[in-house]
């Protein structure tokens, strides 16, 4: 094993690292998406809530 060039380690550490961090930025970009999805999902929601009311309120009239 120690009969490889010195670079051949670099390489295969450089590799590893990279895997490393895609694995890393895929889990990170995954929560962002995931809050951003809950956010507009709450937007969504309120504008169904204020539509209920004004239509609610609008039928009382």
């Amino acid at each position: 094993m120690l009969s490889l060039p010195w670079w051949i380690y670099l390489v295969v550490a450089g590799i590893i690292f990279s895997g490393y961090m895609t694995v890393k930025t895929a889990a990170r970009e995954r929560e962002i998406d995931e809050a951003f999805i809950e956010k507009e999902g709450e937007i969504y929601m309120e504008r169904i809530r204020q539509e209920r009311e004004r239509r609610k309120q609008a039928k009382s009239l």
